[in-house]
């Protein structure tokens, strides 16, 4: 909405700042921080009566300090109202691919509050059913591909195929099918990976926050012209846009970690996670840097696989385990308790220790990810 100050440079010159994505982006992630700082305590007062269920009862050591009963969930609405109202004010209100990008934030958003809020009401850890997830799930790639498909300007996004590191796409056309069960991977791979990493206070989000950082940059090069050919991108009209979207989402999810650092006073549920998850899945299909997402969410990446394997192994071996415990940040968690234990440290901060340290690799990947724009 703002954006259409830049129409009144004639009355008022300074006015033209609004036509800078940069500056919008940075806009919509301070507003985004200031709004999720200002709603934080109402939001934590109005959740007071949703508590997270225990989810960790076989791990005894996990539990004494993941178990704490005070604490309510579906947070995540907290990053769902300060991302879109940030949004709203500072994204170009005419640009379909941030609102697609928006609705499935909120089509995922809402299939992570029905989860989460059958697991508070049956007091158990299982929630909605799987099939349910993969239906919404399904619809938002069916959606998001039929809609780039039925844009001309937009077509090459639904059937290109790009990888990091080449400069030219790997398959120039997949075909609506294809398109449709590779963006269903996608979405469904991110907002699981985001989920299995929501279990320390404070993980998901600030890893979801160098990943949005690192989406900002690509989105923003996608959508410059100049930039783009540069660096042997796709030049897609309108992403750049998604630039202010993925400010929005730094803001907004800075922000809740203000909320949601050890000890937490409110977890995002699967309302926040499968969100982010759907959020960040959208941004890499809408600038055809999907493949570069295992590279941006090394981390995402690493909790998911730590868990195939260690369930493949299970399996396999009749009841042998690979990691102590599965996701990868809990087996640190663990170890990292036990060594502090056995050397007579502090153990109440491995958790903030690990989380951090997470946190670095994360901005690492992030980092590598931008770096993989150039090194083509």
């Amino acid at each position: 909405m703002l954006a259409y100050l830049s129409e009144l440079t004639e009355w008022y010159s300074p006015l033209r700042i609004f036509r800078y994505v940069t500056f919008r982006a940075l806009g919509g992630a301070a507003t985004a921080f200031l709004l999720s700082l200002a709603l934080g305590p109402w939001m934590i007062r109005l959740l007071q009566s949703v508590r997270q269920p225990h989810r960790l009862e076989i791990v005894p050591s996990l539990d004494r300090t993941h178990g704490r009963k005070n604490v309510p969930t579906m947070g995540g609405f907290l990053i769902l109202v300060s991302v879109t109202a940030a949004v709203a004010l500072w994204a170009v209100p005419t640009n379909g691919l941030v609102w697609m990008t928006v609705g499935t934030m909120w089509v995922m958003g809402a299939v992570g509050f029905a989860d989460d809020y059958l697991k508070v009401t049956r007091k158990n850890r299982h929630g909605l059913a799987g099939k349910w997830k993969m239906l919404a799930q399904t619809a938002c790639a069916v959606v998001v591909v039929v809609l780039l498909w039925i844009t001309p300007e937009w077509h090459a996004l639904a059937s290109q195929l790009s990888i990091p590191f080449f400069k030219t796409p790997l398959i120039l056309n997949m075909g609506v099918f294809a398109s449709v069960v590779f963006a269903f991977l996608v979405l469904v791979g991110c907002t699981n990976a985001v989920n299995l990493t929501d279990g320390l206070d404070g993980l998901a989000v600030g890893c979801t926050s160098s990943v949005s950082l690192a989406y900002l940059v690509m989105a923003y090069c996608t959508g410059h012209a100049v930039f783009a050919k540069y660096l042997h991108l796709p030049f897609i009209p309108g992403a750049s846009e998604l630039a202010v979207f993925c400010g929005c989402l730094l803001g907004g999810g800075l922000g809740f970690l203000w909320w949601n650092c050890h000890p937490a006073r409110v977890f995002m549920g699967d309302t926040g996670s499968l969100a982010l998850g759907g959020a960040v899945g959208t941004v890499a299909m809408l600038i055809n840097q999907e493949i570069t997402l295992v590279l941006v969410g090394g981390v995402f990446v690493m909790e998911a696989v730590s868990v195939i394997l260690q369930v493949l192994y299970f399996k396999a071996t009749g009841g042998r385990r690979i990691f102590r415990c599965a996701p990868i940040h809990h087996h640190f968690e663990i170890v990292g308790k036990e060594n502090a234990a056995r050397e007579g440290r502090d153990t109440e901060v491995i958790e903030t220790m690990v989380t951090t340290r997470l946190w670095i690799v994360s901005l690492i990947f992030a980092l590598a990810g931008i770096a993989s724009l150039k090194i083509r």
